[in-house]
């Protein structure tokens, strides 16, 4: 079978990883792909914005399956056009991936269908929105979130602790800092707890869940300083217990499917839904189409199956036929960055040490790199997730950081407490 991973980050590079060990794989392409990613998969000099361009190249060159990392193309419709010449693809349409295109979208079908998630408000004058940030304060509410509600590569949610930080980025959002993403804005109600990664696979009959996983948004330790696309992530997230998973099946996973069959959605592919757990129940706070990037690292560390043929029964709708392996050894990536992120970022610095990391037994994700005069140089502000499985979660701690401080570049930077919430767990 031959398959074509549309994508350029770590996310990418960790599915053409498990794909390439699928026994009936025997080639991968990635468009637009990066270094790391060249190792595993040739290549492809398309972006992921040019639909048609990649729907060509599918059909040119008699690729089996699809499979679209970034959340752009989906809100774009990239599945659209792959079905419209009847390629499998790997990807909700665009109808669908209003999910994640649209919060307002999102959470109004959240209401709809009735799934746990904050109070919120949309608009799309900022005078009526700064009006109810004043009101929402004033009436004792600790923190308010202001979201862009379009895609903003990450950047476009603000949790404020006062009314004068949420007006100032509710400012920023309408006078054009996030493009037409923030032309309208989502304010809603902060929630307090510790949060978790659910990712699930849905054909649009079946869901089914992946292991849980938890992110690092700040950049800092200690959950400090400015959010990021993520700094790193560890697998299974403890906060997700036996009774938490329960209510995430009831409560949102299973309302969701009859939401998406009940609006006709063309659901083939992954959602990605971020959680709060607030005293043992979980709340939604946000839903994503595509894999999260660096969830989906340590979650395919642990995963022992056939993932081409899982990712291949989704798209062609049947996923209740498909078989989840799963390892119960933990495992954690740490995402090295480039100095500055997630702010301005000095990039073209060799990087060394990958070989050093990868003889260590982890395994070192490529996301922003390329080649610069042969050698393999940081190209993006999160560099590479390194990737480690141990008996525990303090050994899977402990091997990623082997493998991380083998890794040096001009600047580069990671947070050294990945997974420290986990450890709280085990004493």
């Amino acid at each position: 079978m031959k398959v074509l991973v549309i994508g350029s980050g770590g996310r990418e590079h960790a599915l053409v990883w498990q794909l390439k060990q699928s026994p009936e794989v025997e080639k991968i392409y990635c468009a637009p792909g990066n270094a790391g990613i060249a190792a595993d998969a040739e290549c492809v000099a398309i972006r992921v914005n040019e639909l048609e361009k990649l729907a060509d190249f599918a059909e040119k060159n008699g690729i089996d399956l699809t499979v679209v990392g970034p959340e752009a193309p989906l809100c774009d419709g990239v599945a659209d056009v792959f079905r419209a010449r009847n390629l499998a693809v790997f990807g909700p349409d665009k109808a669908a991936a209003q999910l994640e295109g649209s919060k307002d979208f999102a959470k109004a079908f959240m209401l709809k269908y009735g799934i746990p998630t904050a109070k919120a408000a949309a608009f799309d004058h900022e005078e009526a929105a700064a009006a109810y940030i004043r009101q929402e304060f004033a009436a004792g509410e600790k923190g308010i979130v202001v979201k862009a509600d379009g895609l903003a590569a990450g950047k476009g949610v603000f949790v404020a602790d006062n009314a004068e930080e949420a007006l100032a980025f509710l400012h920023d959002c309408f006078d054009g800092a996030f493009g037409s993403a923030g032309a309208k804005v989502l304010i809603e109600e902060c929630l307090y707890g510790e949060e978790a990664s659910i990712l699930a696979l849905c054909d649009g009959k079946t869901i089914v869940p992946l292991v849980s996983s938890q992110d690092h948004k700040r950049v800092g330790d200690g959950d400090t300083g400015l959010n990021t696309g993520g700094m790193g992530a560890y697998s299974p997230a403890p906060v997700v217990d036996d009774g938490v998973w329960r209510q995430v099946h009831d409560e949102i996973l299973t309302p969701f499917l009859k939401g998406v069959q009940a609006e006709k959605l063309d659901f083939r592919g992954v959602i990605f839904v971020g959680i709060m757990v607030c005293g043992g129940k979980p709340k939604v706070l946000e839903f994503n189409v595509r894999f999260g990037d660096p969830e989906i690292q340590p979650v395919l560390r642990r995963f022992d199956g056939d993932w081409f043929d899982v990712l291949d029964k989704v798209a062609h709708g049947r996923l209740a036929e498909a078989e989840l392996v799963w390892s119960d050894d933990p495992a954690v990536s740490v995402v090295l960055a480039s100095g500055g992120y997630p702010g301005d970022y000095e990039k073209g610095f060799e990087i060394r040490g990958l070989e050093e990391a990868a003889a260590t037994g982890a395994v070192v994700f490529h996301a922003g790199t390329a080649f610069k005069d042969g050698k393999i140089v940081n190209a993006g502000g999160r560099v590479l997730g390194v990737s480690a499985r141990g008996k525990t979660i303090a050994e899977a701690i402990d091997k990623a950081y082997q493998a991380v401080d083998k890794i040096s570049f001009k600047g580069g930077f990671c947070r050294r407490d990945i997974g420290a919430k986990a450890l709280k767990y085990s004493k």
